[in-house]
């Protein structure tokens, strides 16, 4: 499985060689205790036959997306690492449409000024629903239960925001990216280190989930939303964002094996493009998907380690 960047900073050549396999590279990282000090992992956002979706999304099997979690989890629990780790596992959507807790509306800044375009204006001052967050590590008490921070604002929350914020407080990074994670809550204060050393009760290994779709996964369907945006992203690395089918038309009826092919298709275009040394600093261009000639490349061999698909693990 791959890291597929959502940043256009990520485009950049001389960050390939930071994207790796999941079943490849990062259990082997685990393994040795080579983990980098900050690791994303993402999922299957597409399914095929013989590779389900587990990104637990509908009408993906959930039971697919736990199995991802106690995958992970095992691979961390092993490592020589483990006593060094926080292991945070988020969603960007809820279960439903009820919660018993009032959205937040007020004391919230908005990450960077900008004013959405009209009718609704919308300053993005605000937060949603709440969202399930796991947070993994022999340094938490059994059984904690975080609510609100205290801190570093009189409103600042828990969000999506406060995982750049507890990156550049662990590590003192100098900046923080925008006003919200400024003001967000930061992860943290959830590790009790004034324990005389980290758990050692924790599971070894999780329960297996029990499947819960009796279908199988449909590679004839159409795509979802999401999906559809990945497509639209891919075509950024080969080139197709710069034609008059992008973005609708490019998406239109495009099934799921369809749209895996193509995802594949151009991350290897954006890979290929690449090959060789970095020189005269052009790897740290952005890629806009032109196939010019003018940019230097990584080597076939780093190639070849680094591509199968960006939807599948194997």
């Amino acid at each position: 499985k791959l890291f597929f960047s959502f940043s256009r900073n990520l485009r950049k050549p001389k960050y390939l060689e930071h994207f790796h396999q999941f079943d490849l590279h990062f259990k082997k990282h685990a393994k040795e205790g080579k983990l980098p000090n900050y690791t994303v992992i993402e999922q299957r956002y597409f399914e095929l036959s013989h590779l389900p979706g587990n990104d637990d999304h509908p009408s993906h099997d959930i039971s697919e997306g736990q199995k991802f979690v106690k995958e992970v989890y095992e691979a961390l629990r092993s490592s020589p690492q483990w006593h060094e780790i926080l292991f945070v596992i988020v969603y960007d959507e809820h279960g439903g449409f009820y919660d018993h807790v009032p959205t937040p509306v007020e004391g919230v800044p908005s990450p960077d000024g900008i004013v959405g375009p009209a009718p609704y204006n919308f300053n993005f001052d605000r937060l949603g629903v709440r969202v399930p967050a796991i947070l993994v590590s022999p340094w938490i008490e059994p059984g904690t239960v975080l609510h609100e921070p205290s801190g570093p604002y009189p409103t600042s929350q828990f969000e999506h925001s406060s995982i750049p914020a507890t990156v550049k407080k662990i590590f003192n990074l100098p900046n923080f990216l925008t006003n919200r994670d400024e003001w967000a809550g930061t992860f943290d204060v959830v590790l009790n280190l004034n324990r005389s050393g980290p758990r050692t009760d924790c599971p070894v290994t999780l329960p297996d989930p029990v499947k819960l779709r009796e279908s199988t996964p449909q590679e004839a369907a159409q795509l979802n939303d999401f999906q559809e945006q990945l497509v639209q992203l891919a075509a950024a690395m080969n080139g197709d964002h710069k034609k008059d089918i992008y973005p609708h038309k490019l998406v239109q009826n495009m099934t799921v094996l369809e749209a895996v092919k193509y995802v594949e298709s151009a991350f290897k275009t954006f890979c290929s493009k690449h090959e060789g040394p970095p020189e005269n600093g052009l790897n740290d261009a952005y890629e806009d998907g032109q196939a010019d000639g003018s940019t230097q490349t990584a080597s076939r061999s780093f190639f070849q380690r680094l591509f199968s698909c960006v939807i599948c693990d194997h």
